[in-house]
């Protein structure tokens, strides 16, 4: 996915949600912080997205622009319309979010992007293997603060028995990449 395509991502969910806003969630939210990232963080065809005030059409966003739609087919790439609470955000994600809006280009909407470290700590309580491989590019690509992901990870509402096991695979990553031998 391109910075081009996710703003016509923010166009066409909230015309379809009457939304003048997105909360933009899933690994492709790394292009309102990153337009430019390398093409390895940027390979999802998809683009997950809530309709921030009006949470309810949620539905339509995916049956009308999700997998196999006709936009998809058109496009290459859809919007999966799916509820925020489905992610594991750190507290007060909301306040750092990085909006993408543009007169044009979005048609003044905003898509409201979680933040880089937000982000690989909610990819990192998923805990599969694409998403370690996606926090650890963001590493190798020194992309992200490995002292703010684990902040960001002490703030996550999950088990404590999973919030010790992703302290300790940021830790052992992060001693890796600084160590290859």
């Amino acid at each position: 996915m391109t910075r081009d395509q996710l703003e016509h991502a923010i166009r066409a969910a909230c015309e379809v949600s009457k939304d003048t806003e997105l909360w933009i969630f899933g690994s492709q939210a790394i292009l309102g912080e990153f337009p430019n990232v390398p093409e390895s963080l940027r390979a999802s065809i998809e683009v997950d997205v809530q309709p921030k005030n009006r949470p309810e059409t949620v539905d339509d966003v995916d049956g009308t622009l999700g997998e196999l739609s006709m936009f998809h087919q058109t496009h290459g790439f859809y919007i999966h319309g799916i509820s925020i609470k489905s992610a594991k955000l750190p507290d007060g994600w909301e306040q750092r979010t990085t909006p993408v809006s543009d007169p044009k280009s979005t048609y003044g909407n905003t898509g409201w992007c979680v933040e880089v470290h937000d982000l690989a700590a909610s990819k990192l309580a998923a805990y599969r293997i694409k998403d370690k491989e996606f926090v650890r590019l963001l590493l190798i690509e020194k992309m992200i603060d490995v002292k703010i992901l684990i902040e960001r990870l002490t703030s996550l509402n999950v088990k404590e028995q999973l919030r010790e096991q992703l302290l300790q695979w940021v830790k052992i990553t992060a001693e890796e990449l600084e160590d290859p031998e």
